[in-house]
Formats: C-alpha cells, structure tokens, sequence
C-alpha cells in the first residue's frame, strides 16, 4: 500500500497575534516614556545650567569691576516706576605714587611726574588725585578739580612724564601721593524690558556725568544674564553702603533667578578695596 505524506502547516491564531500586539504596545509606551522623561530632564537641566553659568558669569565680572575702582566712584540709580537700577563706578586703568604735580595753592601746570606702573597709562585717560566724592569725579570742571585728563605720557629713567590737555592744578594732595589713572565710567543695570523681563546689562564709553545716567542714555550695551525675578522697588537687586571712617563704600549685590519654576539668589557683599 502507498503511505500517504501529511503536511502540516505552522502559523498564528489570532488571539496570539492580538497579544504579541498588546504586549509591543506596552512595550513601547514604556519605553517612549522614559525617552520623553528623560529628555524633559536633560533640556531642564540644561536651562538650570545655563542660567546657572550666564548669572554667576555676569555677578563675578560686577565684583571684579566693583572691587578694582577708584575710591568713592560707586553710586546707584532706581528708577521711581523700578524699571532699571544701576550701579555706576569708574574702573582704574592703572595707579601709582607721584613725584610732583600741580596741588593747589601752588601754580597750574600741565606736568607732572609719577613712578612708572606695570600697566599702561595712554593718551586719553583720566588722573585722579584724592577722589573724596562722587561729586569730585564726576562732574570734575575748571582748571582746578581731582580729575583731568592726559594728553601724553613717556617715561623717563623709570619715571612717566605726564602732560596734561591744559594747564591744571589738583584740589587736594593725597596723603599717601597716590595717583589714580582711568578710563571711562561703566555701569550695570538690572533693566526691565517691553515684556516685563528683567536681565542684566554692562554700559561702557559713554563719558562722564555729573548726574548718574539711565540706561536709555547709555551706548555699548551687553547682555550679562538674564531671568531676573527680583521686583526691583520691592526687592532691589543692588544696594549701596557709602565709605565711611572705618570702612570703604560696599555694594550689596542680591539678584533673584528664575528658570522652569525654579529660584535661587545670590548675597554678595563687595568692597572697594581701593582708599584714596
């Protein structure tokens, strides 16, 4: 007799097609979801980051500048409606101890001889001789006055001879003969824009004021940090501890960020740790 070959053929039910289905199905939404959650995290962690860098960034450089100068420069601007607050201060270029100058009562002249410093003092810069007040820096005028400006300087045998742009005579000697050499004043803003979002701004070159300028006044504009949370009336982000007998000027310093729900602020204390 012929045996007779039975083929048998292998495949899926249904029911076993539906549950491979579902349990891909779980599969995957598991999965996308901790790809979503994870990515939520990193693209957060990154804003903390990132606000993180750009404020401590913008703090450090206002403390450098704060502390490096000239003696009772420091002086602050809030607006009445809080839309900005300033600091302003006059950063020195470079200091020394003069030989001779022109001091009042004596004669005006447009000489005067310093001992060569380490940096460069050019053409253009401003000296300074016993800064008391911001008055006296600021809105320095006359022949007579603490703050004027070079014409040129050379040095001699390890002496730089300064010539002045007229002849002058400073108002006070300073006790300790020391001569401070700038450029021009800077300030930072905490600034309050058309949305209603604060930062933080540097202001440089835009010259000498007898009264402290606002930031619409001001050129040379640069972004130091930004999502600042402070209300600037209620909550100001700088204050100012004028020089005393004992101590020199200090800028309190304390903006308040906010990035993805989160806040956090800074409580510097900075001195001016220059004297006159």
């Amino acid at each position: 007799m012929r045996a007779h070959q039975v083929w048998r053929i292998n495949g899926f039910t249904l029911i076993e097609m539906v549950t491979v289905i579902l349990i891909l199905a779980i599969i995957v939404v598991g999965v996308s979801s901790f790809i979503i959650f994870g990515t939520r995290i990193f693209i957060e962690s990154s804003s903390v980051d990132q606000v993180l860098s750009q404020s401590r960034y913008g703090v450090e450089r206002m403390t450098r500048d704060i502390r490096s100068a000239v003696p009772n420069s420091a002086r602050i601007n809030t607006a009445s409606n809080g839309a900005f607050q300033c600091v302003e201060v006059l950063p020195i270029a470079a200091s020394s101890t003069y030989l001779s100058a022109p001091i009042a009562p004596d004669s005006a002249s447009n000489n005067a001889s310093v001992i060569a410093s380490n940096h460069s003092i050019v053409a253009g810069n401003w000296a300074i001789v016993y800064p008391l007040t911001t008055t006296e820096i600021y809105n320095a005028t006359g022949t007579t006055a603490k703050r004027f400006q070079i014409s040129s300087a050379n040095i001699i045998n390890n002496q730089l001879d300064i010539v002045f742009t007229a002849s002058v005579r400073f108002t006070e000697a300073s006790p300790l003969n020391r001569m401070f050499f700038s450029e021009q004043p800077i300030s930072y803003c905490f600034e309050k824009n058309t949305n209603g979002e604060t930062a933080l701004y540097r202001y440089s070159n835009y010259g000498f004021n007898a009264i402290q300028p606002v930031p619409s006044s001001m050129s040379n504009r640069v972004l130091m940090a930004q999502n600042v949370a402070n209300d600037l009336l209620s909550e100001p982000a700088l204050a100012l501890t004028p020089s005393s007998l004992i101590t020199n000027a200090i800028i309190h310093i304390e903006p308040r960020f906010s990035v993805n729900g989160e806040t956090f602020k800074y409580q510097h204390q900075v001195q001016v740790v220059n004297v006159p």
